[in-house]
């Protein structure tokens, strides 16, 4: 869920009464579907497979035409702006990216400001400030061919072309159901990172209820033929399921999921001892000794962290380098059923929490985490 700052540079959309019936079927895959989605927010559509949630998604961009019902985009009609104008005022990103595999990165950006009719400087200004923007440096990514790179890296090219022409909507269909369970939590991080600063109206589909929860405003959790059985903040979907189907969704650990509720930046960040990767053995022993604590992080020349070292490997060290173990990471943007996971995955009751720039920031504990559990339990109660 995005904080409401900056004005929206979305515009609203109004699905009215919409239905698709596809040729041959004696029953719409789509029946009168009414939601009104609000300019610069997250919704999500989310449901089993086979509901209709992509249907319903791809007549917004008229991907997939509407057999009966009405389209608003920023009050406009959609069915009376040509499909291949509206596609490209609309970005559409993909489950793997869907990148052309002969066009280079910046070729892959560049797509669809250069089917408006951008010039060529326009166009290189804005394909290095997007890949910026999404974390790739363009002097080492731009010239890339998608086979180049990791499917994370991939996903983030392909949330960059579908900003690339800086349109109001945003359509995602499962754009990180492709990826592992780590670089999927980081990538959805990065989106709401973006969404701060964009306030873009985006569309989102998942079978993930998870998901949802972490990047909705709002969330419509769809049945068959894609039946709104429930149109609401996560907040209030976890409080008061409306039907069993919905509770469904929600699952048994519904106080857990309220972890998903809130962000590592909510909450208050401890310090940890840190070190460089280029000092000394006896330095990092004497920063560990001097500290309450057994253990470092261990930062690059610009603040990063890259790793961790505890007290009892540097005895036998002749360099750091030797004794450092690999680091699990959360952001400042990461949820707190995020930052629960990566401390299970760690051995010192606390994940490691970077920021703006991947700059260190602090870590979050597993106390502070209990704490919060508890106090959102007897809020629960008390309500």
């Amino acid at each position: 869920m995005t904080e409401q700052s900056a004005d929206p540079t979305g515009v609203r959309i109004e699905l009215d009464h919409v239905s698709k019936t596809f040729p041959g079927a004696r029953t719409p895959a789509v029946h009168d579907v009414c939601l009104d989605i609000p300019a610069g927010e997250i919704v999500i559509f989310v449901g089993p497979s086979g509901c209709g949630k992509t249907t319903t998604m791809r007549m917004i961009n008229r991907l997939i035409e509407p057999t009966s019902g009405r389209i608003l985009i920023g009050e406009k009609d959609a069915l009376s702006i040509k499909p291949t104008e509206l596609r490209r005022s609309i970005g559409y990103a993909i489950q793997q990216a869907g990148l052309f595999p002969h066009m280079t990165i910046r070729q892959n950006v560049a797509l669809v400001p250069g089917l408006l009719g951008w010039d060529r400087r326009r166009i290189d200004e804005r394909v290095d400030e997007l890949l910026d923007l999404v974390g790739l440096e363009p002097a080492q990514y731009a010239q890339r061919y998608p086979r180049q790179l990791s499917g994370g890296q991939q996903q983030r090219v392909g949330v960059a072309r579908a900003l690339a022409a800086d349109p109001p909507v945003l359509l995602m269909d499962e754009p990180f159901g492709a990826v592992d369970p780590i670089t999927r939590s980081t990538l959805q991080d990065e989106l709401l990172r973006l969404q701060e600063e964009l306030r873009k109206t985006i569309v989102f589909v998942t079978h993930d209820f998870g998901e949802a929860i972490k990047l909705g405003d709002r969330i419509a959790v769809l049945g068959p033929q894609s039946t709104v059985l429930q149109y609401d903040t996560p907040q209030n979907i976890l409080a008061s399921p409306a039907d069993d189907t919905v509770a469904g969704f929600v699952g048994s650990g519904a106080s857990l999921r309220q972890l998903g509720l809130l962000r590592v930046k909510e909450v208050e960040l401890e310090s940890r001892p840190s070190v460089r990767r280029t000092d000394t053995v006896e330095h990092v022993r004497n920063v560990i000794a001097d500290s309450d604590y057994d253990w470092a992080v261990v930062l690059d020349e610009r603040q990063r962290p890259v790793s961790w070292v505890r007290e009892y490997r540097l005895r036998q060290a002749r360099s750091l380098p030797a004794a450092v173990e690999p680091l699990g990471l959360v952001s400042t943007q990461s949820t707190l059923e995020d930052a629960l996971e990566a401390i299970l995955a760690e051995q010192h009751a606390s994940a490691v929490v970077v920021g703006t720039g991947g700059r260190y920031a602090g870590v979050v504990t597993l106390e502070t985490l209990i704490d919060t559990i508890t106090r959102l339990r007897v809020e629960a109660d008390a309500s």
